[in-house]
């Protein structure tokens, strides 16, 4: 039987790969301070980047999409749902916007992960928001061949309640004994959460916010300013296998997070990059077309215009798109396509 111990991790020993993680995240915490004292407008325009980011892609992995204009809508709150997708979308908006303002005030308790879970059901008609599950759930996998086969089965639903209170005050009090890092902790935190999978549906998506909030509580601010979901939607393939690895044995509680602690930490460690090249690239008031020429050389493959001004926040839309036009101009770049389909390769 799984038991929550968080307190035997006191003392135990991580790869080399993991303690390197943990201190460059922590030498990135050391000078968050003087980068969030910085060009305030332009730390507002990321935060406002990140949170359609975040909207977007913890969405987008469990397959709930809509159109990049009613998207921008729904995050600016102009647009009202109208589907049961939008309306999921709008709860999320909803759940991110109460960590970011108010995640000091949040407890982690089984009563908040409850109404954290409400919030993302606000909209919907479902009725299972806040609620822990009724019936019991599989994590299924897709093989190669189209066949699915169940690859973890979670606790069952009448002992969920107990198990999510055990997961908090564990998590709590180590947290509060501070004889484990919470670097290490919180991955530990959110296998554990899944392999409970407390909820009829919206598991991953919580387990996302919730990462943002243990990480926000324990000083690592990152999550506002780059959005921690898109890096997570954009090695999809690896953020799954790493959470199978840790689930193998969990039953037992013989499972090894590892796997998940080295993928999430990694995670954090290349947000917190974007965030100080970002910020970096405005205090050195380059001109614009300086600005994008060194952001097109930070991309790998094909690129968008949006990818050009998430990396240059301090850049109008139109200063954008006139020097992407003269990087064309110059042979520096090519574009292909037209409309929405416009993209842009660097050229040797």
């Amino acid at each position: 039987m799984k038991i929550f111990d968080y307190d035997r991790y006191a003392n135990a020993t991580w790869s080399s790969g993991i303690v390197s993680l943990v201190a460059a995240i922590r030498e990135c915490k050391g000078r968050q301070e003087s980068f969030l004292t910085r060009e305030p407008a332009v730390l507002d325009k990321l935060l406002e980047i990140a949170k359609v980011q975040s909207v977007e892609a913890s969405n987008k992995i469990e397959g709930i999409v809509t159109t990049n204009a009613r998207l921008k809508g729904l995050c600016e709150e102009k647009t009202t749902p109208r589907n049961r997708s939008e309306k999921e979308i709008a709860g999320y908006r909803e759940a991110l916007k109460t960590i970011h303002e108010h995640f000091m005030d949040i407890p982690l308790t089984s009563n908040f992960i409850l109404q954290l879970h409400g919030l993302l059901y606000r909209y919907a008609e479902s009725g299972i928001g806040g609620r822990f599950k009724n019936v019991q759930n599989y994590i299924q996998e897709t093989r190669a061949d189209g066949t699915n086969i169940i690859r973890f089965t979670p606790l069952e639903p009448f002992l969920t309640p107990q198990a999510v209170d055990a997961l908090c005050e564990n998590y709590n009090r180590a947290i509060d004994s501070g004889a484990v890092d919470p670097l290490i902790l919180i991955p530990i935190f959110v296998a554990d959460f899944l392999c409970i999978h407390p909820f009829n549906d919206g598991n991953g998506r919580m387990s996302r916010l919730l990462t943002t909030l243990l990480l926000q509580r324990s000083g690592f601010v990152v999550g506002k300013y780059v959005s921690l979901e898109r890096k997570i939607e954009e090695t999809k393939e690896t953020y799954y296998e790493a959470l199978k690895l840790a689930s193998v044995g969990w039953m037992e509680d013989k499972a090894d997070a590892t796997p998940f602690i080295d993928y999430l930490l990694g995670i954090v460690l290349s947000a917190y990059r974007d965030f100080e090249s970002r910020v970096a690239a405005v205090d050195e008031k380059r001109p614009a077309i300086e600005q994008v020429r060194q952001a097109v050389k930070r991309t790998i493959g094909r690129f968008t215009r949006g990818d050009i001004m998430e990396l240059c926040p301090s850049i109008e839309k139109s200063s954008v798109a006139s020097s992407l036009k003269k990087l064309v101009e110059s042979g520096e770049i090519s574009v292909h396509g037209s409309g929405r389909g416009t993209f842009y390769l660097k050229n040797n």
